[in-house]
């Protein structure tokens, strides 16, 4: 049966009043935003601000345990897993998405996601009493779990319950709360609030609260009317939720166009992500979506939140503002998100990320220029321009428009298992780019130190 003109039929109308859309449907952006991706951006941003704090109290809690000194090597190791550990759970969570989602609906997976949040923010804030380093890996590796599931589950059931010609502009509502996440983990890194020395558990632990927040205020809003209809065979509250999310006098096309794929699909369940691999019909959809989640995370945009310090240490920023200046980054990845929300439907995706990554490799080159002119004054302040340009340059393209293409790509039968596809990748690959880049940092450190101080290069010099 061919199912994808249907698709690409239905992706390519847009209405011609262009309602604006109603209190219901923003609400519920909000609602599922702020335990969604807003917990993903949060918890990427947040780990950087107490690096140092987290060093001191593994080198304690190691000395106090084995009475030997910690090593730097295994220092690197323990931190390195303690950062990337959240990104091991996240594969673990995109795979659970799909399953939650099919079994609880769009909105009670999200409900029950909280439970692993509340249990991720007591143990990480019961590492440091207990003087259990075990306990922080353990946590981070549960709100990973949480903001998987999250990035799998919010923007499949804010897509579905958005109009056709408003998709684009309110699946970005999942990029602008992830980069109000980043913005709020940097904002409440800051010495002044959490992040002192005496403070990091907390910070760490504050992760409840978004969690909190979404557990209150979702379950005023209706479940996704494309997953009532079309897997629960339920019209009438598919047609009660179509009236609150469009309201009474827009919902009769919606309506129509569920029932039109409800009709193409002839009843077929939800696909098996290992199913998609076998259809052709959907394989350029499938190659395209796993093209772009991996470049979306190997570009390195998250080791810049992850380990923040390093970066900025190594562009010359005095320690002391490095945090000032990281909340910068997210103060610009939020004017991103906005302007490509007002954007995606005038300039079109395919645009907007050709653009975008055009523009980071140029900034990437920049970057690396002025990494070996840092003697000079001037080198400093052009790297941290770069470093800023860069985020802009993902904020404005593949970091808004990624997500919301396995939204428009897939029939309902296969985007469950899109996303947990697309979100494996995503993850893997975050996990490989955090786990690797302190070493590489540190590496890049002992080439520089060594050519600098006395290495081969520089002892020929001195026989010449």
């Amino acid at each position: 049966m061919e199912l994808q003109p249907l698709v690409r039929e239905a992706g390519a109308r847009r209405s011609p009043g262009r309602q604006l859309p109603t209190w219901t449907l923003l609400g519920t952006v909000c609602a599922a935003g702020i335990g969604g991706t807003f917990q993903y951006g949060y918890n990427v941003s947040l780990i950087s601000a107490p690096t140092q704090h987290i060093h001191k109290f593994l080198n304690d809690t190691w000395q106090s345990r084995y009475q030997t000194k910690l090593s730097s090597s295994m220092l690197t190791l323990l931190w390195s897993t303690i950062a990337s550990i959240f990104s091991l759970g996240g594969f673990f969570g995109a795979h659970l998405g799909s399953v939650l989602a099919g079994w609880l609906g769009r909105k009670g997976a999200l409900l029950m996601n909280n439970l692993l949040a509340f249990l991720a923010a007591t143990l990480m804030g019961a590492s440091f009493p207990t003087g259990l380093f075990e306990l922080l890996i353990v946590g981070r590796f549960l709100i990973g779990m949480n903001t998987g599931i999250g990035l799998c589950v919010q923007p499949l059931y804010i897509g579905e319950a958005a109009p056709r010609h408003l998709r684009g502009a309110v699946a970005m509502g999942s990029s602008i709360f992830l980069t109000g996440g980043i913005l709020t983990g940097q904002v409440m890194g800051l010495r002044e609030l959490l992040g002192g020395e005496e403070c990091w558990p907390f910070l760490l632990s504050s992760c409840c609260l978004p969690a909190m927040i979404q557990l209150l205020s979702l379950p005023w809003f209706p479940e996704s009317p494309r997953f009532t209809l079309l897997d629960r065979g339920d019209e009438g509250q598919c047609v009660k939720a179509l009236k609150r999310f469009h309201g009474p006098l827009h919902y009769q096309k919606e309506l129509e166009d569920i029932q039109r794929e409800n009709f193409a699909l002839g009843g077929e369940k939800a696909k098996k992500p290992w199913e998609l691999f076998a259809d052709r019909s959907i394989r350029w959809q499938l190659i395209a979506v796993i093209c772009l989640t991996m470049g979306q995370q190997l570009s390195g945009i998250n080791a810049i939140y992850f380990y923040a310090n390093y970066v900025f240490a190594e562009t010359g920023i005095p320690p002391e503002k490095i945090p000032y200046v990281t909340l910068g980054t997210g103060i610009c990845e939020c004017l991103t998100a906005l302007t490509c929300g007002l954007l995606v439907e005038s300039l079109g995706r395919r645009a907007l990320i050709l653009g975008g990554y055009c523009l980071m490799m140029l900034w990437c080159f920049i970057l690396t220029i002025s990494l070996n002119f840092q003697v000079h004054v001037w080198a400093p302040y052009l790297s941290m321009a770069c470093v800023f340009a860069f985020i802009l340059s993902f904020g404005l393209g593949p970091g808004g428009v990624t997500n919301i293409l396995t939204t428009e790509l897939f029939v309902q039968s296969s985007r469950p298992g899109a996303y947990t596809i697309a979100g494996s990748v995503s993850w893997l690959s975050f996990f490989t780019v955090g786990m690797l880049f302190p070493f590489v940092v540190n590496a890049a450190q002992a080439v520089k130190s060594l050519s600098v101080h006395g290495g081969p290069t520089s002892a020929k010099r001195r026989k010449k």
